[in-house]
C-alpha cells in the first residue's frame, strides 16, 4: 500500500470527524443559526430542534475532500453543491415541491449523462438519473427518527469504503471513509434524544452521494450492481413500499406523513433509541452480506438479493398484521 495513501486513509477521516464535530457543536450551542424544526402532527419529536446538522456534516466533507484533492467527477462536485444550496434554502425559507424536484432531477440526470453517456444509451442514462433523484428524496423521507439517517450514512458509506479498500482503490476508500467519519460526529449529537437534526441540507446530498457513489463504484469495477442496492436497502425498501401503498390508496405521495415502517415502529412503543439500534443491526447484516457476496458471481449475488427481498416482505407483512391485530383488539376492548 502506498505510504501517501496510507496516511490519507487515516488522516482524512480523522480530520473529517474533528471538523464535523466542532462545526456541529457550534451549531447546537445556542442554536447558532436560529433554524428550528418545529413539531407538527406528522413529527415524531415534541419540542423545537435545530435542523442545521447537515451544514456541519456537508461542509466538513467538502473541506477535507478539497484539502486532500479528492479525485471526483466535476459533475459530482457541482451536483452535490447545488443540492446542498437548494436544500438549505428550503430549510430556511421553504422551496416549492416542484422547484425542488426539478433541481433533483436536473442534477441527477446531468451527473448520469456525464458519467455514463460514452458507454451507455440514453435509456440507461435517464433510468440511472431517475434512480439517483429518487435516492436523494427517499433519504430525506427516511430522516424522521433520531439517529436513523446518520446511522445509515455511517454504516452505508463505511461499507463502500471497505469494499473499495478490498478492491485496491485507496483514494475512493478514503473519500467514503470521510463521509462515514463526519456522519459519526453528527451521530454524537443526533442519537436519541437528538440535540440537532440533519435537515434537508444534509439528507438530500447524502442520498445523492449514496446513489452517485454506488454507480461510480460500479463503473470503476469496484463492486457489482447489487452491492449499493443491498447496502442501502433498509431505506430503499421502506420508502419505496410506503410510496407505492400511498399511491394505490390515492393519497398525495409528496406530502409529509407518518406511515413509513420506521415511524410506525417508533409509535408502536419501541421508541427512537431501540428503533435506531434495530435498524443499525439490519443495516450491518444486509450490508455485510453484500460485501461478502461481492467477490462471488452475479447469480450468487442475485440469490442474495432475492433472499433479502423475501425477508423484507415477511417482516413488513408480519408488522402490518400485528398492527391490525392490535387495532382490532383495542376497538373490541372499547366496546
Amino acid at each position: 500500500m502506498n505510504s501517501e495513501f496510507s496516511f490519507q486513509l487515516v488522516a482524512a477521516p480523522l480530520l473529517s470527524f474533528l471538523v464535523a464535530y466542532l462545526l456541529i457543536f457550534w451549531l447546537v450551542k445556542g442554536n447558532a443559526l436560529k433554524i428550528l424544526d418545529f413539531p407538527n402532527k406528522r413529527s415524531l419529536h415534541s419540542t423545537p430542534v435545530p435542523r442545521t446538522g447537515g451544514i456541519g456534516l456537508i461542509l466538513s466533507i467538502l473541506l477535507v475532500w478539497l484539502l486532500f484533492s479528492a479525485s471526483l467527477p466535476i459533475s459530482l462536485w457541482v451536483g452535490f453543491s447545488v443540492l446542498a444550496l437548494v436544500s438549505l434554502a428550503d430549510d430556511v425559507k421553504g422551496v416549492s415541491v416542484l422547484v425542488r424536484l426539478l433541481a433533483h432531477i436536473l442534477v441527477a440526470i446531468s451527473f448520469s449523462a456525464m458519467l455514463l453517456l460514452d458507454g451507455y444509451n440514453w435509456v440507461m442514462v435517464i433510468g440511472m438519473g431517475l434512480a439517483i433523484a429518487w435516492m436523494s428524496n427517499l433519504y430525506n423521507f427516511m430522516d424522521g427518527s433520531d439517529g436513523l439517517a446518520g446511522g445509515m450514512a455511517f454504516i452505508g458509506f463505511g461499507y463502500y469504503g471497505v469494499t473499495a479498500l478490498l478492491a485496491g482503490n485507496m483514494e475512493f476508500a478514503m473519500i467514503n471513509f470521510c463521509i462515514m467519519a463526519s456522519a459519526g460526529a453528527f451521530l454524537r449529537f443526533n442519537f436519541h434524544p437528538a440535540k440537532i437534526f440533519l435537515g434537508d441540507v444534509g439528507a438530500v446530498p447524502l442520498g445523492f452521494l449514496a446513489a452517485a457513489f454506488g454507480i461510480l463504484g460500479w463503473v470503476k469495477g469496484l463492486w457489482s450492481f447489487w452491492l449499493p442496492l443491498l447496502i442501502f436497502s433498509p431505506f430503499i425498501v421502506d420508502a419505496s413500499m410506503t410510496l407505492i401503498k400511498r399511491f394505490f390508496r390515492g393519497e398525495r405521495v409528496w406530502q409529509a406523513h407518518r406511515e413509513h415502517y420506521y415511524q410506525r415502529v417508533v409509535q408502536s412503543g419501541v421508541g427512537h433509541r431501540n428503533t435506531a439500534l434495530l435498524e443499525y443491526l439490519l443495516m450491518l447484516m444486509v450490508g455485510g452480506s453484500a460485501v461478502w457476496a461481492n467477490s462471488y458471481d452475479f447469480i450468487t449475488q442475485s440469490w442474495l438479493a432475492v433472499m433479502w427481498g423475501s425477508i423484507y416482505l415477511i417482516i413488513m407483512r408480519a408488522f402490518d398484521c400485528y398492527q391490525r391485530y392490535r387495532y382490532t383488539k383495542i376497538q373490541d376492548d372499547c366496546k
